[in-house]
């Protein structure tokens, strides 16, 4: 008899904490500039939000998919949502766009990037991990010098972010219990309360912009010189890395309120930038986040979008898109095709 899976709560609360993460980093896009606090606190979201689900997912993609799956789970709602993305902006918000299927809208990207890592990442594991992380933290280091078109395929975010997805797939979880007690904690913690006060109280990130974190442009693009651009990109790894690690031992490792959202990421994130692009939209609330009111009603909103999207119409829709097989050829006499196994779609 099969013995049924146990959730790992830590990651599924880290999860949770990061998709929340993500949707609030969305919605203060508009506004972080004239309201301090936001600004610090987009700041410290980019520094390691993406770089850590990245590094979750590759923790979760340790089995090698074949090919066929990844068209399965992947591109086929990439190209689901791409389209549901131009009929909202040219039916809904009449804003202008072409079905630029090359060229991913908004956060679709993750689903183009897990496509190529996940694809690729088993070839890349035959060379030792002393040589092939190197390489690749080199290689996110030397995108920021390149010309190439910042959202043609993802490139550049796929190879700026690709060192995380490797730390994941390395990642050790007995490392993690082994290493995880009260002290660990509560350095942990001091070294996150530092960080903080070191981000208030700096001034030269004030003359950068959050968007180095990003992956997505160039140095050129970041007035910042190749030499300057690669030396603070190293920078933001590092920073990226330590936040990412240092989070794991703050993390509840038990069920709480909120442990059921890591089973149900995909979905929100994916329908939360469909509300995002239509409230940007129609709406210019999100440039004028000023008070501390206005911030907690955001952030209520952000809490309730999470709901929202985490509920059993939006993860069923979700993993349905999932479950659409790819054409194949005539069958043969008596062949009959089998309908993908049901499961929950996450990251």
């Amino acid at each position: 008899m099969n013995t049924p899976k146990t959730r790992d709560f830590l990651l599924d609360n880290y999860k949770a904490l990061l998709i929340f993460l993500v949707v609030v980093g969305h919605f203060i896009e508009e506004g972080y500039d004239s309201n301090p606090f936001l600004y610090e606190l987009k700041w410290f979201i980019v520094s390691f939000h993406m770089p850590a689900f990245i590094f979750v997912s590759g923790y979760f993609s340790k089995k090698q998919t074949s090919p066929g799956k990844l068209m399965q789970k992947l591109i086929i709602p990439y190209l689901v949502y791409e389209l549901m993305y131009y009929l909202l902006y040219t039916l809904i918000l009449h804003k202008e766009t072409k079905l630029y299927l090359l060229y991913p809208k908004f956060s679709l990207w993750y689903l183009m990037a897990l496509f190529v890592w996940r694809l690729l990442t088993p070839y890349i594991r035959r060379i030792p991990a002393a040589i092939h992380m190197p390489f690749a933290i080199l290689a996110g280091i030397l995108m920021g010098c390149s010309s190439m078109d910042d959202n043609f395929l993802s490139i550049p975010r796929i190879v700026v972010f690709y060192p995380f997805f490797l730390a994941g797939i390395h990642f050790n979880r007995e490392w993690l219990t082994k290493y995880r007690n009260n002290i660990t904690k509560v350095l942990a913690g001091l070294l996150l309360c530092l960080g903080g006060v070191f981000l208030y109280a700096d001034p030269i990130h004030r003359s950068l912009s959050p968007k180095i974190f990003y992956g997505r442009y160039n140095y050129e693009y970041l007035e910042l010189s190749d030499m300057d651009g690669m030396c603070i990109r190293l920078l933001c790894y590092g920073i990226s890395f330590a936040l990412t690690y240092l989070l794991m031992f703050l993390i509840p490792d038990r069920k709480i309120f909120c442990s059921s959202l890591g089973n149900r990421t995909m979905s929100i994130y994916l329908f939360h930038g469909l509300a995002y692009s239509s409230f940007k939209q129609a709406t210019d609330l999100l440039e004028h986040i000023y008070t501390w009111w206005e911030t907690l009603a955001l952030f209520g909103f952000c809490v309730c979008l999470v709901w929202v999207f985490s509920r059993k119409p939006f993860v069923e829709f979700t993993n349905e898109v999932a479950r659409i097989e790819l054409p194949k050829g005539p069958r043969g006499p008596g062949k009959k095709y089998k309908r993908g196994k049901k499961g929950t779609c996450t990251f």
